[in-house]
């Protein structure tokens, strides 16, 4: 590709600066810490970067065309379009895809979430011009071949298969479809009924409403922001306007429970939160940590937390319990998750949503509330230490709103919410019309009206 071959002698240059720890080196060539930087081009794509002069690079372009984006007739199609991610290109074909980002020792990867979907490569910089070829003939000139298509008709009910073995997967997947009308009720996966149907005009009528420039963000860490910003402008600047215009997700309160004979009953017990990004949605997540967020240690108990104290104390046992926070553009979910054996289900789950009551009373210690928001902050500084929760925080902020907000500025939201607004969120959930998905042997699980 022309216009990137520059950032190789860059690269070098930095590196032979910083690697000879024993050579004195001038300052000319010692590296300046960069701030991420935030650009938004005319047609409305957003470019976000952070040279942290690593030796290895990471480049990604975000799409809003998550599974809230599926047509009726065609619901699947984005975990159709994860699998093809790799297939045959108007520029590449699926073996030169593969073997020329393999080749340097780089990786494609193709995530989604029910608003975004997310392609991302990784190398050493000195590759970046070799994979950026790949990404953006991925991203701009997928080409569906029908006798590629169906050969993935196997992996995705292999895929659909590995997520009902999991309780946890399909308990959200529930939860979503019984909580909304539309937009946020499609799943991350394809329906049975679906599968070996989404073709090759689904996909690209898909790909042409939604992959347009105002619909994406190119970001990259370890990668100089003109250089990027350049890529931008002469290769992604595909197709002008908004794209499709989604549906506001419209949150309805409903119930699904899915009988299994199992001896663990998986139950979340939810209401409509607030919008990501806004200082409700903070004071949710304050709740959130109050209550208790999960275990933070791998095979770990999470016996410290409000909810299993809760829990222990009604039922004379330790019950798995935590709770729940998800934050979309236009919607939220807040509630409680617990896991139990079947005969304690209902004085388990009944334990979990009184616990949420006794803080919307207003039973809400000044010493929980600090610890909350210090367990808020050390997540969230922790998350961006790795490259995967920097870039992610980069990329959904860039997509999103279109900046950064440094970690300082997070950490100041977190700090301002006070006791009042963590009992008005309690008192939001308590309130509010409840959503409820249950699986496993439910014979002692109340129904959401009984709750």
């Amino acid at each position: 590709m022309k216009g990137i071959r520059g950032i190789s002698q860059l690269s070098r240059r930095l590196y032979a600066a910083q690697a000879a720890c024993k050579v004195e080196v001038s300052e000319a060539f010692k590296p300046v810490p960069q701030e991420v930087q935030v650009s938004k081009l005319p047609s409305g794509l957003v470019i976000a970067s952070l040279e942290n002069y690593s030796p290895a690079s990471r480049i990604g372009v975000l799409v809003k065309a998550g599974s809230r984006y599926e047509p009726h007739d065609s619901l699947g199609v984005t975990h159709v379009l994860r699998l093809a991610s790799g297939l045959t290109t108007k520029g590449a074909s699926a073996f030169r895809i593969c073997r020329g980002i393999e080749a340097v020792g780089g990786s494609l990867g193709v995530s989604t979430t029910r608003e975004t979907m997310v392609y991302t490569v990784d190398c050493l910089r000195d590759d970046i011009d070799t994979v950026m070829e790949y990404l953006i003939n991925v991203t701009t000139a997928p080409e569906f071949r029908p006798w590629e298509l169906s050969d993935l008709t196997a992996r995705v009910k292999l895929d659909n298969a590995i997520a009902s073995q999991n309780p946890q997967i399909g308990l959200l997947e529930n939860l979503h479809a019984a909580a909304y009308k539309n937009a946020l009720s499609n799943s991350l996966y394809c329906p049975e009924y679906m599968a070996g149907k989404i073709g090759t005009d689904q996909l690209h009528a898909f790909v042409q409403n939604n992959f347009t420039s105002a619909r994406m963000a190119l970001v990259g860490l370890g990668v100089d922001h003109a250089i990027l910003k350049q890529v931008g402008e002469q290769f992604l600047n595909i197709r002008s306007g908004a794209g499709t215009v989604g549906s506001k997700a419209l949150y309805r309160g409903g119930e699904l429970r899915a009988q299994t004979g199992g001896s663990l009953v998986h139950s979340a017990v939810v209401s409509e939160s607030a919008v990501a990004s806004s200082a409700e949605a903070v004071a949710f997540s304050v709740l959130q940590h109050v209550l208790g967020a999960g275990p933070h240690v791998k095979r770990g108990a999470n016996t410290t937390s409000k909810l299993s104290q809760a829990i222990s104390k009604a039922t004379a046992q330790p019950f798995d319990a935590s709770a729940f926070n998800a934050s979309y553009s236009d919607s939220g979910l807040f509630g409680v998750y617990t896991i139990s054996q079947a005969d304690s289900a209902r004085d388990v789950i009944k334990a979990a949503v009184g616990q949420v009551h006794a803080v919307a009373q207003g039973n809400l210690a000044a010493e929980d509330l600090s610890r909350a928001k210090t367990q808020l902050k050390a997540e969230y500084l922790m998350s961006i230490e790795t490259s995967e929760g920097l870039f992610e925080a980069i990329g959904t902020q860039a997509l999103t709103e279109g900046a950064y907000h440094t970690s300082e500025a997070i950490t100041q939201k977190i700090d301002a919410v006070s006791s009042s607004d963590v009992v008005n969120a309690a008192k939001k959930f308590m309130s509010g019309k409840k959503s409820m998905a249950s699986s496993g042997h439910l014979v002692n699980t109340p129904f959401v009206d009984e709750i």
